[in-house]
């Protein structure tokens, strides 16, 4: 056969193997009729180990839902898993009849080994020979048939389908079914009268990206945690792929606003964590955020787009943990207002912002509280969480819960059917063909109504996860049994009054969700950073700088994407923490050594020092004194002043000090906000008052005085004794040389020589000195003259 062509060579003619067969049973007749007693196996009812040996893959079904005229194509591979070589092996195609229910589809789901009393007969053809099939060996094959010849019923169905082999093996000479596969082969040759209207939800969500930290440029470009996004925006990656695929297809976007923000911050230049600090990222990876935001606008133009509360807070996690601590709920509402702006912004489209979408779906009373406390209205649930056991059809997803609330509850069968790994084309193909399948088994429960049904992905599906979902929606794309809604009208849908509105109680909500959920620990984090957020804006000129990063960070941290992260959740709240302490730290006091103060009053000065890129304002500087007796600042125990400081400077405060009494005093200076709320630590210094009263200052100038008089006193004793001792000497050199012959005296003076000056004249005119000078002590004065030798005072 043309089919057996696909094989490395071709098996035995059926002529042959008819005759083979034939021999066999014929010689083995004896045989079996002497062993009564134990005889040969035969195909058991139940699953047997037998036939597992053969591991068959269905790799493609093509087309995926036929109609009438259609050939049905199936390729896949057979490996033999056993032990010993399979001969005389032949692959056959068995198409079961019709199901009747999606629990029926569940059952044969589920089955592995081959079932006789399930299992439909193989078709007489087409079949696949095969002479051997050696261990371990995979082997492709590839069957067509006419749809014709699937005796397939008019009305349309969902059939099981399924390939199998059947074989020989050296120790059990008799053909068995070795190994199946089975899947579904939904046919619907006409269109319904009332199709479903499928809604189906296309996320774009990732995880956090950007730390609370900017660059000091204009511009404030964010600081990525890492460059991962840039791996899920490359052609190929993961959110390139959900775009490129989505584009085409009819579903309803629902997006992150963080993602957006994120990407657009990268196309517009950003920054990456380097160690202590952060370099700048790269220009290839600017033009693939650009681009991807470029194709994702192009993408949503005039179709139905969800903005989720901005950075996906986990409802549940906040709902359970969060609510304990003050101030938790303010944080929902602040990522839900901007939700709407971020996507309006960046994609230039107006957004559903009333939607919330807690983990999996699963609510109890308290998560529709929180989810509704910050605006939202329409919560989307899913079915294995709001249950509907007394009804045996799918009925309508939205649910009117009273006061304004909807719960949309997803489908949770179709919304987990690509959860698994998707990476094996056989993986997809049967996950494919089983959405198919249940959607058909859905609109055939009830085909006079028209119902709504919503299917809610993973939050973050894998490429191949996508590229399955896609062609699952692809192939309801002819519209035989359903039809696109968007979710809004989903929402909008007329109800089923037969649907449960009952919300599960808060003991039922799955115990493998709450052990992933975030610990009270990270909402006092929160806390904590909020608040010390909200001293810090008030004293900054220009707030836009610090607040809008760093609460959106805080909103980062609530994130879904947390889920089972939970040492990397941690760390990332350090980090913001980190960020906000830096920036707060840079407006400090200087620390001051310890001071002495002299008298009864003087000024201690207290510097402030803005180490930011901004002025600072609105601050109050306190300086308190630990003994207002001794010291008073002002004139009291504590004394404030206003205070700014310009970025980058730093700024003195002098505060006017009177002392009363001696001793050390301990004065504390601290910083407040304008309404009273201390900043930033305090600083402690002490200063010693030595203060002098007026008797001691008079005491003290006494004693200096009669120093100063005892130093005169005895100085100009010393130079009237130097003055005495120098005219004696002049007086015994002048008689020593009258002894030895004198020349003679006239009036005139000495003979031949100039009269001699007066003494007394000279002395009043050169020799008096300075006023302070001592008196020179000459005796009486005498009318001869001069000797030759006299020493005159100039």
């Amino acid at each position: 056969m043309a089919e057996a062509a696909a094989f490395q060579g071709t098996g035995p003619s059926p002529a042959r193997r008819w005759l083979r067969r034939t021999l066999t049973v014929a010689v083995g007749a004896p045989l079996l009729a002497g062993l009564l007693h134990n005889p040969a196996p035969a195909q058991a009812a139940a699953d047997t180990p037998v036939s597992r040996t053969v591991d068959v893959a269905i790799d493609t079904l093509t087309p995926s839902a036929p109609v009438e005229g259609d050939t049905v194509t199936v390729t896949g591979t057979l490996t033999n898993r056993g032990k010993r070589t399979i001969t005389d092996a032949t692959v056959n195609l068995r198409v079961g009849p019709r199901m009747d229910s999606r629990s029926e589809i569940d059952q044969v789901a589920r089955r592995k080994g081959f079932r006789s009393d399930s299992d439909p007969r193989p078709l007489d053809a087409p079949e696949i020979d095969i002479a051997n099939l050696p261990v371990g060996v995979p082997r492709d094959f590839r069957i067509s048939v006419p749809v014709s010849e699937l005796d397939l019923d008019d009305e349309g169905g969902v059939y099981q389908l399924g390939v199998s082999l059947s074989g020989q093996t050296s120790d059990a000479r008799w053909d068995r079914v070795l190994g199946i596969e089975r899947t579904f082969l939904p046919y619907q040759p006409e269109p319904t009268a009332k199709r479903t209207q499928l809604t189906y939800l296309w996320p774009l969500i990732s995880s956090a990206h950007i730390s609370a930290d900017t660059a000091s440029d204009e511009q404030q470009s964010a600081v990525f945690q890492d460059d991962e996004l840039a791996e899920e925006l490359r052609p190929g990656g993961r959110l390139d792929e959900m775009v490129s695929l989505g584009k085409d297809l009819p579903v309803t976007w629902v997006i992150d606003p963080d993602l957006l923000a994120s990407v657009d911050a990268m196309a517009n230049g950003y920054r990456v964590k380097d160690g202590t600090g952060h370099a700048a990222g790269t220009e290839p990876n600017r033009k693939l955020a650009e681009r991807w935001l470029g194709q994702l606008e192009a993408a949503v133009q005039g179709r139905k787009v969800v903005a989720l509360p901005f950075a996906d807070p986990d409802l549940a996690s906040l709902a359970h943990r969060g609510k304990a601590v003050p101030g938790s709920l303010k944080h929902l509402q602040s990522a839900t207002a901007l939700a709407g702006s971020t996507v309006e912004t960046i994609l230039h489209v107006q957004p559903a912002t009333d939607f919330a979408w807690p983990v999996d779906g699963a609510v109890d009373p308290s998560i529709m509280a929180v989810a509704t406390s910050a605006g939202a209205r329409k919560v989307i649930a899913r079915s294995d969480s709001i249950q509907d056991d007394d009804l045996s059809y799918t009925p309508t997803a939205a649910r009117p819960l009273g006061g304004g609330t909807t719960a949309v509850v997803s489908d949770a069968e179709l919304s987990t059917a690509f959860q698994g790994d998707m990476v094996r084309a056989e993986t997809s193909t049967l996950a494919v063909q089983e959405f198919l399948a249940q959607t058909l088994a859905i609109t055939l429960e009830q085909p006079q109504d028209r119902r709504s049904v919503v299917v809610a992905p993973q939050r973050q599906p894998s490429v191949s996860q996508a590229q399955a979902m896609a062609a699952a929606v692809r192939g309801l794309g002819a519209k035989r049994w359903t039809e696109p809604l968007d979710l809004v009208a989903a929402a909008a849908a007329k109800p089923d009054p037969d649907a449960t509105t009952a919300v599960p109680r808060a003991g039922q909500y799955p115990k493998k969700l709450r052990a992933t959920e975030l610990p009270v620990d990270a909402f006092r984090d929160m806390k904590t950073t909020g608040d010390e957020l909200d001293d810090f804006k008030v004293i900054l000129s220009d707030a836009t700088r610090v607040v809008p990063p760093i609460g959106n960070a805080i909103n980062r941290e609530m994130s879904t994407s947390w889920r089972g992260r939970t040492t990397e959740a941690a760390i990332y709240r350090v980090d913001v923490q980190d960020v906000l302490q830096r920036l707060t730290k840079s407006v400090v006091l200087v620390d001051k050594s310890d001071l002495t103060l002299s008298g009864r009053s003087a000024t201690i000065p207290v510097t402030v020092q803005n180490r930011l890129l901004q002025d600072v304002e609105g601050l109050v500087l306190r300086l308190t004194s630990s003994n207002g007796t001794r010291l008073k600042v002002d004139g009291g125990t504590s004394a404030e002043l206003p205070i700014t400081v310009r970025a980058g400077h730093s700024q003195s405060v002098k505060f006017p000090a009177s002392a009363n009494a001696n001793g050390q005093v301990s004065m504390t200076a601290q910083l407040y906000t304008a309404d009273g709320t201390p900043y930033g630590t305090s600083m402690t210094f002490s200063v010693k008052v030595s203060e002098m009263t007026p008797t001691v200052m008079l005491v003290i100038a006494g004693g200096v005085l009669l120093l100063v008089l005892a130093g005169v006193r005895m100085y100009s004793q010393r130079k009237r004794l130097a003055a005495r001792a120098a005219e004696a000497e002049a007086r015994a050199e002048a008689e020593a040389e009258g002894e030895d012959g004198a020349p003679e005296h006239t009036a005139a003076g000495t003979v031949g020589a100039p009269a001699a000056k007066d003494t007394t004249e000279g002395d009043t005119a050169d020799g008096a000195g300075h006023p302070s000078d001592p008196d020179a002590d000459t005796g009486s004065e005498s009318g001869d003259p001069s000797g030759p030798g006299e020493k005159v005072d100039r």
